[in-house]
């Protein structure tokens, strides 16, 4: 399944494994998981605190929305690509 194929009722979460890490040492925001590490922007991080299975997908657009003052349709776009990236490399489970 993909993202574009979700429900509006879908709740997307990180898989057992993976995490949301801060590494302070590098300054900047990390998703870890066996063997792969992925550096984030801000807006992936704000993205993927929202991902926490109890969130529906339409409410994480709507929170994104309201709180950068964007369009909902671009937002939701990206929102997608993003969590159907994760999706692809098995880091996130829906």
């Amino acid at each position: 399944m993909t993202v574009e194929e979700l429900a509006p009722e879908s709740r997307p979460h990180l898989l057992r494994g993976v995490k949301l890490k801060n590494d302070q040492v590098r300054k900047t925001w990390v998703l870890l998981a066996p063997e792969r590490y992925l550096r984030l922007n801000a807006i992936s991080v704000d993205i993927l605190q929202r991902c926490d299975g109890a969130a529906a997908l339409s409410t994480i657009v709507d929170d994104l929305a309201e709180k950068y003052s964007a369009d909902r349709t671009m937002i939701e776009r990206d929102v997608r690509s993003l969590l159907n990236s994760l999706l692809e490399k098995r880091m996130l489970g829906l």
